[in-house]
């Protein structure tokens, strides 16, 4: 974890620890959530995991009830015959559900939040996902389901994505770009949650992209920068964007990540259809976290 110290003076202090949920599509033994996880507690969250016991990508919002196991987790994590709901032995905060990310959230707030919390959670974040979610795949991604999700049950949400990635298990040594997106994540939902509450408005939710990372390209996180941006290009006729960067139309995410140089999108949407929010809900969002938005270069 050669990035933490770095990450460490840049996350926003805040006066309690965090109740996050923590959810993806990818699988709960997959090294992204495990990664995330493990940021998110050095940063003195509490954080409770609750993902497919299964890579489940590409699920969209897709919901059913768990199940018991007919054959072991991802990366043999658990084996087969398992009961539909479990975690792991030797913290009970990992949680596996065999079924969709949607559906995997859903028992995080509902049913393990109050377990561990005693209340719902602050906030609920989902990913890190292997590969971008940028513009129309935001509506087939399973991260940004269980997102929406958990917006929808009236809990704030960011889904997190990765351009750099592939399928890979928690037990395996974390290349550059696992702990670079890990600490980037962290510092997003630390920088919402200093904000205060309420933290988006309803029925809204982040969606947050990051380019590529290597060991010699974007492999320090002093080196990203994050920009407001839309999910889909705007139709035409349609209403402005929330005025920054000399601008009142947002560039889409595709676009901000696609820039040379180590830039991040971060777009606000609207869970129920996850298509772009209003230039009002954009402009709380960019209040929350005006201290990391910067612009793309003329």
């Amino acid at each position: 974890m050669y990035l933490t110290s770095v990450f460490l003076t840049l996350m926003p202090l805040t006066a309690q620890c965090t109740n996050v949920v923590l959810s993806n599509d990818d699988g709960w033994a997959e090294i992204n959530i495990r990664s995330f996880y493990n940021s998110l507690t050095a940063a003195r969250d509490s954080v409770v995991l609750s993902a497919p016991a299964q890579d489940k990508s590409g699920t969209g919002s897709s919901d059913a009830a768990p199940t018991t196991l007919s054959q072991a987790c991802e990366f043999n994590s658990c084996p087969a015959g398992s009961p539909a709901e479990g975690s792991d032995a030797n913290n009970p905060r990992l949680n596996y559900v065999n079924s969709y990310p949607a559906t995997s959230i859903r028992y995080g707030i509902k049913t393990l939040a109050p377990k561990y919390f005693g209340k719902a959670p602050d906030i609920a974040v989902a990913g890190y996902n292997v590969g971008a979610n940028l513009g129309s795949t935001v509506l087939i991604s399973g991260t940004v389901g269980a997102a929406t999700e958990a917006a929808k049950e009236g809990i704030p949400a960011i889904a997190f994505s990765g351009t750099t990635g592939t399928q890979t298990a928690y037990t395996a040594s974390p290349d550059t770009y696992v702990n670079v997106y890990a600490d980037l994540s962290t510092n997003v939902t630390q920088t919402l949650v200093a904000s205060k509450k309420p933290y988006l408005p309803s029925n809204t939710w982040l969606n947050v992209n990051y380019p590529a990372v290597s060991d010699s390209t974007c492999s320090s996180l002093t080196q990203f920068k994050f920009v407001l941006s839309r999910i889909n290009s705007a139709a035409s006729g349609a209403a402005p964007d929330f005025y920054t960067c000399g601008s009142s139309r947002l560039p889409t995410e595709s676009s901000v990540v696609n820039t040379p140089g180590c830039y991040a999108s971060i777009s606000v949407g609207v869970a129920t259809n996850k298509g772009d929010a209003n230039a009002a809900q954009q402009a709380i969002a960019q209040q929350k976290l005006a201290k990391i938005l910067s612009c793309l270069p003329s």
